[in-house]
């Protein structure tokens, strides 16, 4: 049972990891705005 416990609390401290890289990423990056064009061919449009 004590090897139970061990793994629980490993797998709580690996998930309170990730949730915190993502809480840090999300707080802490600013994304860049920008422009983005794309050409589409003329017969796509044409719907044929």
């Amino acid at each position: 049972m004590p090897s139970l416990f061990r793994f629980l609390i490993l797998i709580g401290v690996l998930a309170g990891a990730a949730y915190g890289a993502m809480w840090a990423v999300v707080a802490y990056v600013e994304p860049q705005s920008r422009e983005m064009t794309q050409t589409l061919p003329a017969n796509k449009l044409a719907g044929k």
